[in-house]
């Protein structure tokens, strides 16, 4: 348990709060216009999330608003690039794993 406290202070404050806004932006990019006007609670719940472990658990919302706009295979590489992107930041347990089926 001490370890999973470790990470995050040893971790740069300046280059986690840059990451987080670097990743909010990017997810709201990708909602775009279409995608914060029809889904206003989404784009206010990216907009103010506080930690980068919100902005993780935002990906499923991103996802679903996507995929009803452009459809769920452009969807799923849009979230699978902002998930790229959490890369290093956030606790072991948390990151995403490879599906044992496949994509």
């Amino acid at each position: 348990m001490q370890s999973l406290f470790n990470s995050f202070s040893s971790q740069d404050p300046v280059r986690a709060e840059s990451s987080l806004e670097s990743i909010r932006l990017a997810m709201l990019d990708a909602l775009g216009s279409l995608g914060s006007s029809s889904y206003p609670v989404v784009q206010l719940r990216v907009t103010y999330a506080n930690e980068i472990q919100d902005l993780w658990y935002l990906r499923g919302d991103v996802m679903a608003v996507l995929a009803a706009i452009e459809g769920e295979a452009i969807a799923r590489n849009k979230v699978d690039q902002l998930s790229e992107m959490f890369k290093g930041l956030l606790p072991r347990g948390m990151s995403s794993r490879p599906s044992p089926l496949g994509n």
